[in-house]
């Protein structure tokens, strides 16, 4: 039994007369009556009752043209689907993201815009922190991750990135810190010897070693008294008077009302968020997301407070 065999069936019980069903299917009568009656054999059940006052459909083949009429629909959906899969319209997309990523407007929107752009695809968000997403990405287990990194990450053969986004980073002080009522742009200078509250290494090196070469660059050694691997309890045990933080500006975006949000007085006071990728990736829907991310440029993610849209890097 064939898929064209269903559709002889349908064609039938619709018209209910051989030569109209015959000119619907685009094909004669007699081979239409041939196709039938062999389909019949096949089953053993007759479908059809034939006689001189025309063609009436039995008890089974009412039951029968029910399953057809659902397996021709699904059929016509397996193709649909196949199409839209050659296209990079459906399928799963595996995407990686540091914790913070969907924080950054530009993360966020780029992730939105692509769900609209393509309602079939299945987006999979895994959290990880960027060194184990590169060894996901290397070894097939991601299509896609936002890493964090200050400057272009160093990736294993194979991989590329492009930066998505700009992000200044900031002091975050309690709300009682003299640093508190400072007016303007903080010096790093200002934290020497203040306890601070930091991530733990093994979760973002990357902002870790940051912050050690601005404090380095600024004379001295950073006095991390606490360590933490959420933003959200660096945040907290800020509001708590353990000590001040640095942080990216998305992760300040929800402080608590204890905390003060201060900008820092230094050019490389920024870290960035790229969107990699496999060079050699035959998965189409990957290429759109990764078209899209790069036709949105570089977005630069605004300080706390700050109103309006996110601003679009020039380079």
């Amino acid at each position: 039994m064939e898929l064209r065999h269903l559709r002889y069936v349908v064609a039938l019980a619709d018209e209910l007369h051989f030569g109209r069903a015959a000119a619907r299917l685009g094909i004669s009568q007699p081979p239409l009556s041939q196709q039938l009656a062999m389909l019949e054999r096949q089953l053993g059940v007759r479908l059809f009752d034939r006689d001189r006052r025309g063609v009436r459909l039995t008890s089974a083949g009412t039951l029968f043209v029910v399953e057809a009429r659902m397996a021709l629909r699904a059929a016509e959906r397996a193709r649909d689907v196949a199409l839209q899969a050659e296209r990079g319209e459906v399928g799963e997309l595996r995407i990686g993201l540091f914790a913070s990523a969907p924080l950054t407007r530009g993360v966020a929107g780029a992730i939105s815009d692509f769900r609209a752009a393509y309602p079939g695809a299945r987006l999979m968000l895994t959290e990880a922190p960027s060194h184990r997403q590169v060894r996901a990405l290397a070894e097939g287990g991601l299509d896609l991750g936002f890493l964090r990194s200050p400057a272009k990450p160093l990736l294993p053969p194979g991989l590329e990135a492009i930066e998505a986004v700009r992000e200044p980073l900031c002091v975050v002080v309690p709300a009682r810190h003299a640093l508190a009522r400072h007016a303007g742009p903080v010096p790093v200078e200002l934290l020497a010897g203040e306890p601070m509250v930091f991530f733990d290494r093994s979760f973002s090196a990357s902002m870790y070693d940051q912050i050690h070469a601005l404090c380095t660059a600024a004379g001295f050694t950073p006095n991390i008294v606490q360590e933490a691997n959420a933003n959200t309890m660096i945040l907290g045990l800020v509001a708590a008077g353990l000590g001040v933080s640095i942080l990216p500006a998305a992760q300040c975006a929800m402080r608590p009302d204890r905390v003060r949000v201060r900008p820092i007085a230094a050019k490389a006071a920024v870290t960035a968020s790229w969107l990699a990728y496999r060079l050699d990736d035959s998965s189409l829907l990957a290429r759109r997301f990764v078209e899209l991310v790069r036709s949105r440029g570089i977005s630069t993610e605004l300080l706390p407070g700050k109103q309006g849209r996110p601003r679009r890097a020039t380079s």
